[in-house]
């Protein structure tokens, strides 16, 4: 359909147009889209065959949708992914408030001058990115603002009494006709504003301070909440649940792959810039384990859950972590470090929520915690398990390093070190150079130091060395080693 010789209601009838309600174009688009095996909601992971899924029969059953899951599970990317399945473009009365389709005008105004103009009434074109609103749920919302009242000014300027419907200001969800509506944080409306949304779910329409006005509104609503908020917060009342459609529930990755995959695509912008820096794959893994262990610490509030944008937040303070080592040192390129993970403390400490525990140990401290614990659970799918008490000291993989360490005053890895004297001081440990040959030998050369310096975070995490956080960087020493030599 060529819309831009479509100007008037009698050029909207000469090419054919049908009315469809909001939730029969989303039903048929998607239709669309599933014979043809398209994708349906681009840059979604870990959802292909639990929430996308049920969010597909939810639009085909043309139901009304609450996402419930915790913060940091895409239910609002998921929301506006929706408008890519409306029509490109749809005929809207010119000049109406709420959208009027000319063959089903709702408002005074649209009606009036449809009777008045007839075919010669003038038509606009409303494209898909311009039929999404959205609403985050606060306890100030009033019922004036989702629904509309009484505009004193428009009374006095159009010289009408109360009485006339002429003087309501229309709210956000009227103004939403015939788009898509969403609602964040359900919870958070105070009850008697989720009362007011009854009569719009089930019935389609709308009152105002008594008026007795029907406007049989089209809106696709979704709303989003977390499971939290029900007992924190506030609740959804039941008969609201009742009246939406489909509850779908939302989860967090379930796999150091599909995090990956998330988080480099969120982080996309931060890696262009800073191509110059090359970040090993085991950190990669790392980073990602940091947000798995975080959702099992006991430190950690699990019913207020761990955004996937702490995994995002910390590679991007990763990348620049390493960004500023470089700068200083006048070096083009570099590589991230073991000893950078130090520079995500802060993207840890603002994404989580402590519980009583965890705030006597400090914010700082379990986040450290958790880069440590993420380590020791990495360690293992590449070497042999640290033991505590090694039953036959001839075979355990990692004495030679620890008497390495036993002869040594203290090696330290300044946060100032070039990449060429960071190689150089690791290299100087003979007996870490065997274990990479002998257990991890397929690994570049590029990524042999990371390991290198992962191996002795590893024994020191599982008290096989000892580790101090320096101001300027890390050292490592053995555990008794230091003492006796002092004695």
């Amino acid at each position: 359909m060529n819309i831009g010789s479509i100007k008037t209601f009698g050029d909207l009838k000469k090419a054919g147009y049908e009315y469809k309600t909001i939730k029969e174009e989303l039903r048929s688009n998607l239709l669309q889209k599933l014979m043809k095996k398209e994708t349906t909601f681009e840059g979604i992971h870990g959802y292909d065959y639990t929430v996308i899924p049920e969010l597909e029969r939810a639009i085909l059953s043309k139901h009304n949708i609450n996402l419930l899951g915790l913060r940091g599970q895409a239910k609002t990317r998921l929301a506006r992914q929706m408008v890519s399945m409306l029509d490109e473009y749809i005929p809207v009365v010119s000049g109406s408030e709420i959208n009027d389709d000319p063959f089903r005008p709702i408002s005074r105004y649209a009606r009036e001058l449809l009777a008045e103009k007839k075919d010669k009434t003038p038509i606009e074109w409303l494209h898909r990115v311009d039929r999404f609103a959205e609403k985050l749920a606060t306890p100030d919302v009033t019922v004036a603002d989702l629904i509309g009242d009484v505009d004193p000014i428009k009374a006095a300027n159009l010289k009408l009494t109360y009485a006339d419907d002429r003087v309501i200001h229309f709210g956000m969800i009227p103004r939403a006709n015939r788009s898509i509506f969403v609602i964040n944080e359900l919870p958070d409306l105070q009850a008697r504003i989720q009362v007011a949304l009854f009569n719009i779910l089930q019935e389609g329409d709308v009152q105002i301070r008594g008026f007795k006005l029907r406007l049989p509104l089209d809106i696709q609503f979704i709303f989003t909440a977390n499971p939290e908020d029900y007992t924190n917060r506030g609740n959804i009342v039941t008969p609201l649940k009742d009246r939406i459609g489909s509850q779908i529930l939302t989860h967090y990755p379930d796999s150091l792959e599909i995090a990956r995959t998330i988080t480099e695509q969120e982080a996309a912008a931060a890696i262009s810039e800073k191509k110059n820096i090359y970040v090993p794959e085991l950190a990669k893994d790392i980073l990602e384990q940091i947000s798995f262990e975080a959702r099992k610490s006991e430190f950690i509030d699990q019913k207020s859950g761990v955004s996937a944008r702490l995994s995002i937040t910390a590679f991007e303070n990763l990348l620049s972590t390493a960004e500023r080592r470089a700068l200083q040192n006048g070096d083009d390129n570099t590589t991230v470090r073991l000893g950078d993970f130090m520079g995500i403390v802060p993207a840890i400490t603002g994404k989580v929520e402590l519980v009583y525990e965890g705030e006597q140990e400090g914010a700082a401290i379990v986040a450290q915690q958790l880069i440590a614990n993420a380590v020791k659970t990495e360690f293992e799918n590449y070497f042999p398990k640290i033991e505590k008490l090694q039953k036959d000291r001839d075979i355990d993989p990692y004495d030679e390093i620890v008497s390495w360490f036993f002869e040594q005053t203290g090696f330290e890895l300044l946060d100032s070190l070039t990449d060429a004297e960071y190689r150089e001081k690791l290299e100087t440990i003979d007996p870490l150079n065997a274990l990479l040959i002998k257990h991890a030998p397929d690994i570049c050369k590029e990524d042999s130091y990371f390991f290198k310096e992962f191996v002795l975070w590893a024994l020191a995490e599982n008290k096989k060395l000892s580790k101090y956080n320096l101001n300027e960087g890390l050292r490592f020493k053995d555990v008794y080693g230091g003492y006796i030599s002092e004695l």
